[in-house]
């Protein structure tokens, strides 16, 4: 049985239709992401799910005794509880339970002997009942929880925590609760990228309950999801697979009503230019045509989806952009980044990576001249004009309406040569003329971001300084975001947690390390990522000498190498040259992924490339080691 089944959900606001007859069922286990674009209505049906707002009309059916939770973008927490206290809350019925059975346990030690038999029942079904609700380890996996989503000094109350650390605090409550039904509303949100990549382990492997993951990370939602839900226009479509078979399954989807419409014109011509001549309606054939060329005319075409349609001004630049040397950073007592070198060329983007709190903020504060350095040289060229984007979105007045805070008094900008009107370039960012004359305070978190973005491009720049650019923003516009960072002629520096967003626009990646260290790697997230894979998987393997590499090639009862047979010798002649061959391949790659290049020019090759990099350096090494092998083994002859 489906632990929800909902049937013909409908919903408006006004005119607005939210819902319109929409059906979604979820069972246990199954992890459906669901995607579309802000305002649609995704938290809507979300509360509509866990009960706290009616649908107009439809039914919906809850598998009785389920539980559903749901982690909101801005949860309520009780201000005094503890961190512990909210996160434990959800296993008040295991708490219970334990602390029956110790009672009970208790009562055993000094009970009398007619009465052991009867205590000793009641504490097994005790004891079946801790088991049923979790186990007895369910203190130890919350803790454990607690630790890895990066929660620290559990006993701070609520009040004193920060906006990113009380949606991580509300994350492990629904984790350590393990409800039937977790609904969660952008969980990657305000979470460093190994956060991620464990919570992602987390409820791939360990997450018993059905997921229904509302969230604009496409490298999560690939991942994790074996269904993707897109709402659009009040209409859930369902697409089989992640967010890259959902990619695929749209474009079919599309190219079909697309021939579909073309047809349809095509059709409409036709018998528009019969209609013209005038058909006697007399028989029966020529009444049926007239009718369907007037059905046909009443159609209304698939109306477009509206996407955003970002464009940067860039300033004129010189050689010189940035140069950084020997940089050093402290904050409160703590060295942030230690003896860091760099230089930007044309066309880079650098993304930005390293734990909540490692100082990738604070090191862009630098770069603006709001934080001093403790050491080093910042220069910049006479040509470079910064742009910038604080993750908290601060640069709007909250007094003012959108087009006043964005534009000010402009009635034209000039973007990419061409004069626009000020309402016209707000359009192309989704907000309607209405919208336009909203104050800024009452805008949502997505309205706001895409309003700040409005603001950052219609100001000449030519390096950006963007923070999370990518949160709050609904996947259509982030892929807008990346077309724009594309075409872009200056540099970026972008501080970002969202994977795919890294994969399509970085050159290279600038890792914040322990200790101040950095870590500059060309190529983008998943080229980062093999290589800090390969890092980890080198350094975590015990360090054997070459004799003992040697030796697995022998038989353990052989006492010694083996001479060679001819065609070994055949072999060992041909080897070094076919082991220049495999490091010449292994090069190639290498130097196409650390090509700045390659993600502008042929970006479509570049996850080729990457997958292609370890089985080329397996290669070399499975090579080498049989030369290493026949060669002492000649050299015994």
């Amino acid at each position: 049985m489906p632990i929800i089944d909902c049937q013909n959900l409908s919903k408006r606001f006004g005119a607005h239709a939210i819902l319109d007859g929409a059906s979604l069922t979820l069972r246990r286990g199954e992890h459906v992401g669901l995607i579309g674009a802000s305002g649609s209505g995704k938290t809507t049906l979300a509360r509509i799910l866990i009960g706290e707002a009616a649908a107009d009309t439809g039914e919906i059916s809850l598998r009785r005794g389920a539980q559903v939770e749901l982690l909101e973008q801005d949860p309520v927490l009780p201000e005094e509880a503890s961190i512990r206290e909210v996160v434990l809350a959800s296993l008040r019925d295991w708490s219970a339970a334990r602390a029956h059975h110790a009672e009970l346990t208790a009562q055993l030690e000094s009970a009398p002997e007619q009465r052991a038999v009867e205590l000793t029942q009641l504490q097994a079904r005790a004891g079946e009942e801790v088991e049923r609700l979790g186990g007895w380890e369910r203190m130890h996996e919350a803790e454990a929880i607690v630790s890895h989503l990066g929660i620290r000094d559990a006993d701070r109350p609520i009040r004193t925590l920060s906006g990113g650390e009380r949606r991580r605090a509300a994350l492990a409550r629904v984790l350590v609760g393990e409800p039937d039904l977790a609904i969660l509303d952008e969980p990657t949100n305000h979470l460093d990228l190994s956060t991620i990549e464990w919570l992602e382990e987390h409820l791939a492997k360990r997450f018993r309950g059905a997921l229904l993951l509302i969230t604009h990370d496409r490298y999560f939602l690939d991942r994790i999801a074996t269904r993707t839900l897109e709402l659009y226009r009040g209409t859930l479509t369902a697409y089989e697979g992640g967010y890259a078979r959902y990619l695929e399954a749209k474009t079919l989807r599309q190219e079909h009503a697309d021939r579909a419409e073309r047809n349809r014109q095509n059709f409409l011509r036709r018998e528009l230019e019969w209609l013209k001549r005038g058909p006697k309606a007399r028989g029966t054939k020529q009444k049926a045509r007239i009718a369907r060329a007037r059905s046909a005319l009443s159609e209304s075409a698939p109306a477009a989806e509206r996407t955003a349609d970002l464009r940067a001004i860039s300033a004129q630049q010189g050689k010189k952009i940035l140069h950084v040397s020997e940089l050093g950073l402290e904050r409160g007592g703590r060295t942030l980044v230690a003896g860091l070198n760099l230089d930007l060329v044309a066309g880079e983007r650098i993304g930005v990576v390293g734990s909540n709190g490692s100082g990738k903020s604070s090191w862009f504060e630098c770069l603006q001249g709001s934080l001093p350095a403790s050491a080093g040289v910042i220069e910049f060229g006479i040509h470079t004009r910064i742009g910038y984007l604080d993750q908290q979105r601060s640069g709007l007045d909250a007094d003012l309406t959108l087009r006043e805070a964005v534009v000010g008094d402009r009635e034209v900008l000039m973007i990419g040569g061409e004069e626009v009107r000020s309402s016209v370039y707000l359009e192309r960012f989704l907000f309607d003329a209405r919208t336009q004359r909203t104050r800024v305070s009452v805008l949502s978190g997505g309205e706001r971001s895409r309003a700040c973005l409005a603001k950052l491009l219609c100001q000449r720049s030519n390096l950006l300084l963007l923070d999370e650019p990518t949160n709050d923003l609904d996947v259509s516009t982030i892929t807008a975001l990346e077309a724009m960072l594309l075409d872009f002629s200056g540099c970026a520096l972008i501080i970002s947690h969202d994977r795919w967003f890294l994969d399509r626009v970085a050159t290279s990646i600038l890792s914040f390390e322990a200790d101040g260290k950095l870590d500059l790697q060309r190529g983008n997230y998943s080229a980062y990522r093999e290589r800090r894979d390969e890092r980890e998987r080198v350094e975590s393997r015990p360090r054997q000498s070459q004799q003992v590499r040697r030796s697995r090639s022998r038989s353990a009862l052989d006492p010694g190498p083996r001479k060679l047979s001819f065609a070994e010798r055949r072999e060992l002649e041909g080897l070094l040259e076919r082991i220049e061959e495999a490091e010449l391949q292994l090069r190639e790659i290498e130097e196409r992924l650390a090509d700045p290049a390659t993600y502008r020019n042929e970006a479509s090759v570049v996850a080729d490339l990457a997958a292609a990099l370890d089985p080329a350096r397996a290669r070399v090494e499975e090579l080498v080691a049989r030369w290493e092998e026949l060669e002492l083994r000649r050299s015994a002859d």
